[in-house]
This record gives structure tokens, sequence and C-alpha cells, in this order.
């Protein structure tokens, strides 16, 4: 496992996995397996390595794949569990669709409702897997299904992956609702406006996302639990309640040395709506950033739905 070198109480976070098989900044208090090797060089740990698991802040991706592909086996699979998306001159670009790219491999992608504490405490949950090609999608569900985690398959990487990015700006909106005191109602009108519009995002975008996919675990169960847990919940929860803080203030706070990728992907999305004249078409997207980046108060967030509102 690729681990980005950094000192905690003056130790190697490395050395700390490797010998108290624990991350301690990270992920305090859960006992990593003993058969896992942290490594500081990118390009020895991915070395004869047939299957790459990516999981990382995308923003960190492209500065880290030449060296990935200059160490990997041939013939390698990749799957991608990173929740986020990018975007060019041209628009729209798909995180793994950058791996694909500079790797020149098939890609899968996982995505769930997985907070990854109650992963590491065995809490049973489910996720999904999203292939192109059916043997690697299985291949990666053999190595990722336990009792405790079911993995299911579909063949829609795009739908799978989108939903993982984009329910991330509905946590948002949910923290929003819960630094503001707003109850139940408040809060299910905001998941039912959010997964409408992740809807119609993804079919305005790409063709052939199947309608089935948001009732995968990628879809409805990630974007309610993301809406009730998580850090993107959380610090919204926080900037609402306090939003002279600030985004950056309130990160490193709250997440300790993680990254916030809420705010960033409705940035993103935010961008490529502009580009495209679609603001309108997304009320709650568009509300949700313009509370983060533009000065609205965190009280209009249930300002939607007109265009005078936006």
């Amino acid at each position: 496992m690729w681990v980005f070198e950094e000192e905690v109480d003056g130790e190697k976070l490395t050395e700390v996995i490797n010998t108290r098989h624990e991350n301690i900044k990270y992920l305090p208090g859960y006992k990593l397996p003993e058969n896992i090797v942290a490594v500081p060089d990118l390009a020895k740990a991915v070395e004869g390595a047939t299957m790459l698991i990516f999981v990382l802040p995308h923003q960190f991706l492209p500065r880290l794949l030449p060296t990935v592909s200059k160490a990997m086996e041939p013939g390698a699979k990749a799957i991608s569990l990173i929740k986020g998306i990018d975007f060019d001159e041209k628009g729209l670009v798909l995180i793994s669709d950058n791996i694909r790219k500079a790797l020149e491999i098939d890609v899968s992608v996982l995505m769930g409702a997985n907070v990854a504490k109650e992963v590491a405490k065995g809490d049973f949950c489910e996720t999904t897997i999203g292939y192109t090609v059916k043997a690697n999608g299985e291949l990666f569900q053999k190595a990722f299904n336990t009792p405790t985690f079911l993995v299911s398959l579909a063949q829609d990487t795009v739908g799978v992956e989108l939903c993982g990015a984009l329910k991330n700006i509905v946590a948002i909106g949910a923290g929003f609702c819960d630094g503001l005191g707003y109850g139940g109602n408040t809060k299910a009108a905001i998941i039912r406006i959010g997964l409408i519009e992740m809807m119609r995002f993804c079919q305005k975008f790409y063709e052939g996302v199947k309608p089935d996919t948001f009732f995968e675990s990628c879809g409805v169960a990630d974007l309610i639990t993301t809406c009730f847990g998580g850090r993107n919940r959380k610090c919204a929860e926080a900037y609402a309640k306090d939003p002279a803080k600030g985004w950056d203030v309130i990160e490193k706070e709250i997440l300790n040395g993680q990254k916030l990728q809420g705010t960033l992907t409705a940035k993103e999305v935010h961008e490529v709506l502009k580009r495209v004249n679609a603001i309108e078409e997304f009320p709650l997207f568009t509300k949700i950033y313009n509370i983060a980046y533009a000065g609205h108060k965190v009280d209009t967030i249930c300002h939607i739905g007109t265009k005078s509102n936006l």
C-alpha cells in the first residue's frame, strides 16, 4: 500500500503502520491486517502488481499517474474508489477516464454506502462495482466481497462513478440543514431533490446510464448515509453555524488532514453547468454552490425551485 510519507508525533507514518499495524492519523483505533505493508515509494508499491486500487483525493491523481504508468505491470487491471469529477477545456471528465487514458488499461469503479470507520468495525454494508469488462468486474468482486461487505455488480461505470461524486454535493446541503437546526422534513426534501438532480445530471451528460444504478448501494444508499454521516455533512454543519470561518479552516479543524470533496465537486459541477448554460436545470446544486462560494446566506438552502432564487 503506497502511503504518502508524513510524520505523526515524530514518527514516520509508514513505520507506524508497519510496526503497530494501525493508521494512527487517518483511521485510529482500528487494527490493519499484518500482511498490509506501507510503502513510501509509489513506484516500488506498484511494481509487479496486476491489480491496482486507487483510493485518494482526486486532485492529487495527475501528478501520480506518470509514475504508476512507468512502474506498472503490463496487462494490469485497475479499480477506482475515488469520489469526485474533473473537467477540461471540452467539459466533464470522469476520474476513471483520467486513469484509463494515462495507463491505457481497463478501469472498474467501486462506490457505495461505505463510511470508513463502520467498514473497519466490520458493520454490515453493501457496495457496487461498475464495470465495462465483466471478467474484470468479477475479479474485483472476488477480491472485495466478504460476509460483512456485500459487493454487487453493475454494467454501468459512468452511473456508478457519478453517483459516488454527486452525492457529496447533496451531503453539503444536508449538513447546512443540520447546522441550521432544521428537522427531518427539510432534510428529506433535500435528499429527494438531490437524487433527482443526480439522475438528471448523469442522463444529461452521458448516454446509457441505467435507472437501476440509482437504486444500488452506489446510488440512494450512499446518498442517504452521506447525508447523515461522513465528512461532507459534518463540515457543512460547522459552516452553517459559523460561515465566517471559511472552508479551509473548517477542513483543517475537523478532517485531520483529509480532504473535503463535496465543495470541490460542487465547484466543478457548477463550472460544467455554466459552460453548457444549464444552471437553471439544477437549482439545488446551484444553490449549494452559491452558499459555499458566492456569499449566499446558508438559510437560503430552502429557497430553490425558481429562477429568482438561484
